[in-house]
């Protein structure tokens, strides 16, 4: 991303292929060739977890999201979990540079490359993430997001990643589960699966680079969302007029009202900083048609 882009919020979903936003986000039929078209006429980022599953996506499925990806569109795609979790950071270079090189058609739409790290890698293992951070490319913008209980005690580990993050330029990524968190799951399944799979962690809201990154983790009750969204609006428009650009990804349990859900957080925001809204979702605007 060019450091002279304008400062703007880029708001983003876990993914863009999901059936459950048909005649919502999308149109009610269609095929899935066009998602990503459809998806970026909404929002401007997307959080890229397949490629923390299945590593460097294919050269073809990279040129085809080149091609359907406008300009001001960002990639926030993972580190493949074979480098974070299964080398742990450990003899990586490889991997690293074949990952990057694998990505290279999308250079110019490339967000904050995000370095998810397991929940027991701490203090210690912290030099592995230095010599990661020292061989990362200058024009890539990188987040990492730590989930050891150690980096959440405002001590001598968490003070130590901080000042590592803010020497290189890297976004620690603020993980927000206080919504999903603040009710039992009940018998909701979406509940149930996003409270076991979330580690359950403090959020410490602090920018350590140019593009800050904030994962909201929404509860089913909307209202519950907007209590805990309410205080980000006031930080995110600080970090806007410091000429920062934050990336603003937004979970719910199930993930099935994300879309509306991000919409409605964006709008408390861009009513402050005076950003452009959202465009219309297709798939209401098809249904406006009958």
């Amino acid at each position: 991303m060019a450091a002279s882009e304008p400062p703007r919020l880029h708001l983003g979903l876990p993914m863009w292929a999901n059936p459950d936003w048909r005649g919502g986000l999308y149109p009610p039929h269609g095929g899935s060739d066009d998602l990503l078209g459809d998806y970026a006429r909404v929002f401007s980022s997307v959080e890229g977890n397949t490629t923390f599953y299945s590593g460097a996506p294919r050269a073809e499925t990279v040129a085809a999201w080149a091609r359907q990806a406008p300009a001001g569109f960002r990639f926030c795609f993972k580190l493949p979990s074979s480098l974070t979790h299964e080398r742990r950071l450990v003899d990586v270079e490889a991997g690293f540079d074949d990952f990057l090189a694998a990505l290279a058609p999308l250079h110019d739409r490339l967000g904050p490359i995000m370095v998810q790290l397991p929940r027991d890698f701490g203090a210690e293992e912290l030099p592995r993430l230095e010599a990661l951070l020292d061989r990362w490319p200058s024009w890539l913008p990188c987040a990492v997001e730590v989930r050891h209980s150690e980096f959440f005690h405002k001590g001598v580990a968490e003070t130590a990643l901080n000042r590592l993050l803010i020497s290189h330029g890297a976004n620690r990524v603020m993980l927000d589960v206080r919504p999903l968190f603040s009710t039992a799951a009940g018998d909701h399944p979406g509940m149930q699966k996003a409270q076991h799979e979330k580690p359950k962690r403090p959020l410490h809201v602090i920018s350590t680079g140019e593009f800050p990154v904030v994962r909201f983790i929404g509860n089913v009750d909307e209202s519950i969302n907007i209590d805990y969204f309410t205080p980000w609006i006031e930080r995110l428009v600080l970090w806007i007029k410091q000429g920062k650009t934050p990336f603003l990804f937004v979970h719910t349990a199930d993930n099935r009202r994300a879309p509306q859900l991000a919409r409605r957080l964006y709008s408390s925001v861009a009513a402050r900083a005076g950003l452009p809204p959202t465009a219309d979702f297709p798939g209401e605007r098809q249904a406006a048609l009958f």
